[in-house]
């Protein structure tokens, strides 16, 4: 016999709820508020990618694709299951140019942390962290918790969720791949599909068959944006990931190897620039915005075509007062 509770009524009026826009760590990949998975084969760069990730925000530099200008560094906690803290995570920090007093970990010596472990919440209170790295996902759903039942995974994930936009903290969660070839990419997350259902931006990282140094992000899923191109890194010896710009490819070629199109859309978006700026030296930052969109040029790959091309950012002030940024072509 199903066991019935009683529950107080409580009703929202809509017209009562105060509409908010989402806030964004890094647009349109990851969102302040809400959960994204960084997902992909052991092996294919997804934690070098965050660490990358880490790396930048810790000291407030640009992200990969993204403009020139510098951004408030943030606190960061990383938590992980896979890799030694000493030999592997800080050595790597550094490496990317980290400031490591920015970056945290909960010390998991006494009990292993969960993601409905109240250190959680406690740790971002204490330390006003903006960004929470769990990697990976299985080892964060909790021991009694099967990751491959909904109605078990669901409340997890939920109260993750829940903490995320109380205190508008960006959570990443890493994800492995099951071996399902074949599969559409949205089945081939490990557990319960609910888990990619939860997150409002999932991102898939893997490697060109044909050129292994070669590593792909590229936006499964975007509930809260347009979905932003596809990002390519070099793995380098010396430099670690480096970002090489807009990639034209699917998920579907990325899963199967293929190399898709390269970087055609960076080089279209080139061409769109030289086409606009014409014998003009500014113009206005807005206008060759808006134009881009109607050519369905994305934002990022259109920062990236403006930094290879040397063009800077400026302010004018126009006849009313009013202060407009503009784009500054080099001689």
């Amino acid at each position: 016999m199903v066991k019935k509770q009683n529950v107080e009524l409580k009703l929202i009026h809509m017209e009562d709820v105060v509409s908010k826009e989402v806030e964004w760590l890094w647009y349109p990949y990851i969102p302040y508020g809400k959960i994204t998975i960084i997902e992909g084969d052991p092996g294919e760069g997804k934690t070098t990618l965050v660490l990358k990730l880490a790396a930048a925000l810790s000291r407030g530099l640009p992200l990969p694709c993204d403009d020139d200008k510098e951004y408030e560094p943030i606190h960061i906690i990383y938590q992980t299951a896979e890799d030694g803290i000493e030999d592997t995570i800080k050595p790597r920090l550094e490496k990317a140019g980290a400031d490591c007093s920015m970056i945290r970990v909960i010390d998991e010596t006494d009990k292993e942390l969960s993601m409905t472990d109240d250190r959680l919440e406690q740790a971002i209170i204490e330390t006003g962290a903006r960004l929470i790295i769990l990697d990976p996902i299985q080892a964060y759903i909790g021991a009694t918790v099967d990751m491959h039942r909904a109605n078990e995974i669901r409340p997890v994930l939920k109260h993750l969720g829940i903490i995320a936009e109380k205190h508008n903290c960006a959570i990443i969660l890493i994800g492995h791949m099951n071996k399902a070839s074949g599969s559409k990419s949205t089945y081939r997350g490990l557990g319960s599909i609910d888990i990619q259902a939860t997150a409002r931006s999932v991102l898939l990282v893997a490697r060109l068959r044909d050129k292994p140094n070669i590593r792909i992000m590229a936006h499964d899923k975007s509930s809260l944006a347009p979905a932003g191109d596809a990002i390519g890194f070099e793995m380098t010896e010396d430099n670690g990931m480096v970002c090489i710009g807009p990639y034209d490819i699917t998920i579907d070629e990325l899963l199967s190897g293929n190399e898709g199109r390269g970087k055609k859309k960076l080089d279209i978006a080139e061409n769109f620039i030289k086409e606009y700026f014409g014998s003009n030296k500014v113009i206005p930052s807005n206008e060759i915005m808006m134009e881009a969109a109607k050519r369905s040029i994305k934002r990022n790959t259109l920062l990236s075509a403006k930094k290879k091309l040397g063009i800077t950012s400026d302010k004018e002030k126009a006849e009313d007062g009013t202060i407009y940024w503009t784009w500054v072509m080099p001689e």
